[in-house]
């Protein structure tokens, strides 16, 4: 049988057209390919105020599904944080962007979280935070600044802050606080003190007279101040709920470690500002950010802290603190 001779432009073209159509057809394939996310908290992904953004969902999935894989968690919850979006909303409205999924329970749950304020280093180095929107990230100690990342909550401490006055009755002010094991850029989670706890804090201390107290010094001196929501302010870098939502949160962590997720991490914070730089749209690069805080804020920047920690330590070295001042005695 002799072989009928093919002009070589027709040869090509023709590999070209099936090319083509195996490339529409693997697309179309992964365009119906239905999610492993099940189709209840599939309702809940979006960009929309209260949804998670798919990025985050897959990320935080991910990671929680390897660590009860390993052995390492066993809680039927895990959380996610997109520090992306914003935190203030404006009119005493907070930003829903902290997530606990219970998958078993079919249970989503959208509430506020605090972002690391930063710091600003006057006439050395800017990389401070607003109320609304963070541009800042980093993992160095003392920026005070969120590191995006794989994290695991460890054990919970509750300590005495003091007394405050509720009506005409004095009351206890105890906070918890729950520590988190960060992996890769967060692996300094516990030597940053990074946790979770509730955006609530004493301020205006003073000294009390207060012998009967358990909590009274050795002088009989108990702290009081004015018991301060900052539920809708920024953190240290911690996770700051509002006081109700950690009354929810913290005891389903006790005694029972799970995963948190926090977005965005370096490679993201790098792979929007690629996109921004080149005039693109992140989500046309395939990176994700909230678009709201990304108008607001222009370009993010991570900081890591081989570069912001040696910043930070000559600043505290031509700045140094003023001695410790005991806390005034109560005037009445």
């Amino acid at each position: 049988m002799r072989l009928r001779s093919v002009p070589l432009g027709t040869a090509i073209f023709g590999l070209v057209a099936i090319l083509a159509a195996l490339t529409v057809s693997v697309s179309s394939f992964a365009a119906l390919r239905p999610s492993n996310i099940p189709d209840w908290l599939q309702r809940h992904v979006g960009d929309g105020e209260g949804q998670i953004s798919e990025v985050v969902l897959e990320r935080a999935r991910a990671l929680y599904q390897k660590k009860v894989s390993d052995g390492s968690v066993s809680n039927p919850c895990y959380f996610a944080m997109d520090a992306t979006r914003p935190g203030d909303l404006g009119n005493s409205v907070l930003g829903q962007r902290y997530y606990v999924v219970c998958e078993a329970k079919q249970l989503f749950r959208a509430v506020s979280s605090g972002h690391g304020g930063g710091r600003n280093l006057k006439g050395v180095a800017d990389f401070s935070n607003g109320r609304r929107c963070a541009k800042n990230f980093g993992n160095a100690m003392d920026s005070e600044l969120t590191a995006g990342g794989a994290y695991i909550t460890a054990e919970t401490k509750t300590s005495f802050k003091g007394y405050y006055r509720v009506g005409a009755q004095d009351a206890v002010f105890m906070r918890t606080f729950i520590q988190f094991d960060g992996e890769g850029e967060a692996a300094n989670a516990r030597q940053r003190v990074i946790g979770g706890h509730p955006a609530a804090i004493l301020k205006g201390l003073c000294m009390r007279k207060s012998p009967q107290s358990s909590y009274a010094d050795h002088d009989g001196f108990v702290p009081f101040g004015k018991l301060v929501n900052y539920a809708g302010g920024r953190s240290n870098g911690c996770t700051s709920w509002s006081p109700a939502d950690a009354e929810q949160i913290i005891p389903m962590v006790k005694n029972s470690p799970t995963t948190l997720y926090i977005y965005p991490e370096s490679r993201d914070i790098a792979a929007v500002a690629r996109a921004k730089s080149g005039g693109q749209a992140p989500s046309a690069a395939g990176a994700y950010w909230n678009a709201s805080c990304l108008k607001e804020i222009g370009t993010p920047k991570f900081w890591p802290k081989k570069t912001l920690e040696p910043i930070i330590a000559q600043y505290k070295k031509d700045h140094p603190a003023p001695p410790p001042q005991p806390v005034p005695i109560c005037k009445n």
